[in-house]
């Protein structure tokens, strides 16, 4: 039934949209659509927090549920009405099944979270999202959030742990662990930073072509001022063993022209010859970048041996 065929409704003057005296290209909306809107705009004209404008609302979210000003208006009704939030969740959660990906959904849900001021609900709905899409962008921002505002740091290192056992490039997962560890309000031990770089040389060993894992180890270090060189024996170990990865090339590159800064020498010849190796072999597809990256250790070996005349 259409709201304006609808007896609860007739003491409502609808607002029809209004597009000007001439629109160019006026969208074709599907009549039930339009009718709901010219409602929608009339009750929030006369400012109505009511049960029906709730019943409105959800109607036009079953038909638009990106459409962010009637979200934000459903809260603005329930905390009016100071409506049951748990409710709300259990709508949200039947929404989300079909809407992982709608930003409005994630927004909303926060907004209520915040209002009830719990967040036992929160990880385990956050699971069953990520389980169906370990890249789903909103559920992991809405998951840093909720860790922050409910202080739920402790047990997420080892989820993160679960998750790249099953997916070692799983970069959502790195991503994530890199911001478990650093934004924590407990700074990281020098043990568990250790055993952090043991743990992610642990699954480069296992897929050393993954770039999620090479990313996380150099971000470890630089985080933490470490020097790169550190990590030499493990370069090598894989070295030994044959591995034939660009991104051990690229480590290694990083790893001498931080050395050649630190003590203004000439850059170890090896990262140039790797340089042409990524430009012409390895990573064809970026042999600008290499070359680039050739000529700036190139430019930085003429300062060090300047530097050294003088």
């Amino acid at each position: 039934m259409l709201y304006c065929e609808n007896p609860e409704w007739k003491d409502v003057t609808p607002i029809p949209q209004d597009d000007g005296p001439n629109p160019l290209v006026p969208i074709a909306y599907a009549k039930e659509y339009s009718d709901a809107m010219d409602y929608f705009r009339a009750v929030t004209r006369a400012n109505e927090k009511s049960q029906r404008v709730l019943t409105l609302i959800q109607d036009i979210i079953d038909m638009n549920p990106a459409h962010y000003t009637v979200w934000n208006y459903r809260q603005q009704v329930l905390f009016a009405l100071d409506a049951d939030l748990d409710k709300e969740l259990d709508y949200i959660d039947e929404i989300a099944a079909d809407q992982a990906k709608n930003y409005q959904v994630w927004h909303h849900r926060q907004v209520i979270v915040d209002r009830l001021n719990k967040g036992d609900r929160e990880l385990p709905f956050i699971n069953s999202i990520l389980e169906e899409d370990s890249k789903n962008y909103h559920g992991w921002s809405y998951r840093q959030w909720v860790v922050k505002r409910f202080d739920l740091w402790d047990s997420e290192l080892a989820y993160t742990d679960d998750l790249l056992v099953f997916d070692v490039r799983n970069n959502s997962a790195w991503n994530y662990r890199y911001y478990i560890l650093f934004n924590n309000p407990t700074t990281p031990s020098e043990e568990l930073i250790a055993a952090e770089i043991k743990f992610t040389e642990k699954q480069i060993v296992l897929a050393p072509n993954n770039s999620s894992s090479w990313a996380y180890l150099k971000a470890l270090h630089e985080k933490t001022n470490k020097p790169l060189n550190l990590i030499q024996p493990f370069l090598k170990q894989l070295v030994d063993k044959q591995v034939e990865s660009p991104f051990l090339l690229s480590m290694y590159i990083d790893m001498y022209e931080q050395d050649a800064k630190q003590h203004d020498t000439a850059v170890d010849p090896a990262a140039l010859d790797m340089c042409k190796v990524l430009a012409e072999k390895m990573d064809a597809i970026r042999e600008k970048y290499w070359n680039y990256r050739l000529q700036s250790l190139q430019k930085l070996n003429i300062t060090a041996t300047t530097t050294t005349v003088h």
